[in-house]
């Protein structure tokens, strides 16, 4: 037993890109999730996070590599035996004007799953359900039967969320849930899954390439580049005192508004990102690290466990980040 709700062994995503060429997206990743809590996954774009976290649900198969929910391996699932615990699983999307069908009400949209996995008995239960996730995400219940086009960018998301939590599920894997919106909008969002992670005891794998974002809502954080886990450990602690020199260099590259803070140019990570389908040997982030000796080009870093932290770099940072 493991301990996890959730737990990714050895994930692996590659994708064809033409002749002869390969995009190694995942390259054996391990991630687990403890009941109960948020883990958030950062990194830049195009590193893997999307395709890590679709994956860790089913909806994406591994080109190796297993996932197992509650001990039980969902990847060698027959599609009978997957449909009694995919209602354990959802996501929340990062376009809300992409992710909600233009030609269905708002009750049509919620109500959609309660149908599929027969959650309630007839229309009238089924749209007093609809009503009360309606309520619980902060829609109010005259917009029953408008359409998508009719509301805001934040109002569709949380039409998204409602959708997302109605059938109970367990496990929400949240994709960029907060980029495409206002600043204004994304902290009454990340308050509301807050709220309802509490209320109905939900487990979060929060995706975001923005750091602010993952450190006010999340309880351990897993940093990606290039398809690898750097590091991972409680938010707090990663925040405080980065191990790794890319965590380290994303950390410095968040904007401050005090001019005082801001960091030095000179001190910001520099080159462009290696390319997923022919990716450097070794550690991937050497080509960019300033400390990459010979050995980084040759040896690839194992995850090392350090109290709860991990880290993969043959020469972690001090406790001072440096």
């Amino acid at each position: 037993m493991s301990g996890y709700l959730l737990e990714g062994k050895d994930l692996t995503k590659e994708f064809p890109a033409g002749k002869n060429k390969t995009v190694h997206a995942v390259s054996k990743v391990s991630l687990g999730l403890v009941e109960g809590e948020t883990l958030g996954l950062v990194g830049e774009s195009g590193c893997g996070k999307s395709t890590l976290g679709r994956m860790m649900i089913r909806a994406l198969k591994p080109t190796s590599g297993e996932v197992f929910f509650r001990s039980r391996p969902l990847t060698a699932m027959s599609g009978k035996e997957f449909a009694a615990v995919r209602r354990s699983f959802q996501m929340i999307f990062q376009d809300p004007y992409a992710s909600l069908d233009p030609r269905m009400t708002v009750r049509d949209l919620i109500a959609e799953p309660l149908e599929t996995h027969h959650i309630c008995s007839g229309k009238k239960e089924i749209t007093e359900r609809v009503l009360e996730l309606m309520d619980a995400v902060g829609v109010p219940g005259d917009f029953l039967y408008r359409y998508p086009h009719q509301f805001s960018g934040g109002q569709r998301q949380r039409i998204g969320i409602a959708r997302a939590v109605a059938q109970d599920p367990e496990v929400i894997v949240c994709d960029e849930p907060v980029s495409a919106l206002d600043v204004s909008v994304q902290n009454q969002i990340l308050n509301l899954l807050s709220d309802l992670k509490r209320k109905r005891t939900l487990t979060y794998l929060f995706i975001s390439h923005d750091l602010s974002v993952v450190r006010h809502i999340s309880d351990r954080v897993c940093v990606m580049f290039l398809g690898k886990i750097c590091e991972s450990g409680p938010t707090g602690e990663v925040w405080a005192a980065p191990a790794h020199p890319y965590t380290s260099f994303l950390l410095r590259a968040v904007p401050k508004a005090d001019p005082k803070e801001r960091t030095d140019a000179s001190l910001l990570l520099t080159g462009e990102i290696p390319s997923p389908i022919d990716p450097p040997t070794g550690c991937r982030f050497h080509t960019r690290c300033p400390f990459a000796v010979k050995q980084c080009a040759e040896e690839e870093p194992p995850l090392r466990t350090r109290g709860e932290r991990t880290v993969a770099c043959h020469f972690p940072l001090d406790r001072n980040g440096t």
